[in-house]
């Protein structure tokens, strides 16, 4: 049974369709990538996913559960987390207190409880604390715990980004063009932290432009055009497809080849 299942799903604005018969697998234990052109369909794609746009035709299942409906933090919960192009940090809070919010879907203590500060909710503080610093250990980033958010380079923001979306203890982990705006060396990081990330149990689906990324950690690839898929397979098979070579990679599969 896949993880996830996008099956036929259909989205437009006005008379513009972003997404059309969209349907793809990730299984799970899987990096998978979905690749194509600015305007091929591919965050909006994530949005559906994630709860934040309805689909007009089709389905999403999740644990072969059907989740198109559900509210965003609906999805979060059921084990959803993603992260956005442009990094969407608190930038007033410290470091870890961006990453604890990722642990709020998780949290148990209502209002009263935490303007009272009883004590149950004072544990659960504790504990999301330090899950939130065991994310920022996992990313590299524990030392930077207590420094405000808006001091970090926007590298640095980015793990941050994806220290939150892993504290909320996802399956899947939607990554919507993680490795932009990172140099040569700051994406080779992310690769091998994303191959951890697999490793750790999490299941990865991927939007990047950088070719290279995709080709080193992609078990598989999805090719949107025109918000429909053209081609699906393993890098090697992506590569040497005539149809994507020629639209979508260009010069670019001679350097990943």
């Amino acid at each position: 049974m896949a993880l996830l299942e996008v099956d036929n799903v259909r989205r437009s604005f006005g008379g513009l369709v972003a997404v059309d018969r969209a349907s793809f697998t990730v299984a799970e234990g899987e990096i998978k990538a979905l690749i194509g052109p600015n305007g091929a369909g591919k965050t909006t794609l994530f949005n559906i996913v994630s709860g934040l746009l309805a689909t007009e035709t089709g389905q999403i299942r999740f644990k072969d559960r059907r989740i198109n409906g559900l509210r965003p933090y609906q999805i979060a919960r059921a084990g959803i987390a993603r992260t956005f192009q442009n990094p969407s940090l608190f930038l007033q809070m410290s470091v870890i207190e961006n990453v604890m919010v990722g642990q709020h879907v998780r949290s148990s203590s209502g209002f009263l409880a935490c303007c009272l500060r009883l004590p149950r909710q004072q544990g659960e503080e504790r504990s999301i604390r330090d899950a939130a610093m065991k994310q920022l250990e996992f990313v590299g980033l524990a030392q930077l715990a207590e420094d405000s958010a808006g001091s970090l380079t926007f590298g640095q923001r980015r793990m941050v980004e994806l220290a939150r979306a892993l504290a909320t203890d996802p399956a899947l982990v939607l990554l919507d063009e993680p490795a932009s705006g990172l140099n040569n060396t700051e994406t080779a990081d992310l690769g091998a932290l994303i191959q951890r990330m697999r490793g750790a149990g999490v299941t990865v689906l991927l939007v990047e432009h950088d070719m290279s990324l995709v080709m080193d950690i992609s078990d598989d690839i999805v090719v949107l055009h025109n918000g429909t898929p053209i081609a699906q397979g393993p890098p090697s098979a992506i590569q040497n497809d005539p149809r994507v070579v020629a639209v979508y990679l260009g010069d670019d599969a001679q350097h990943v080849a």
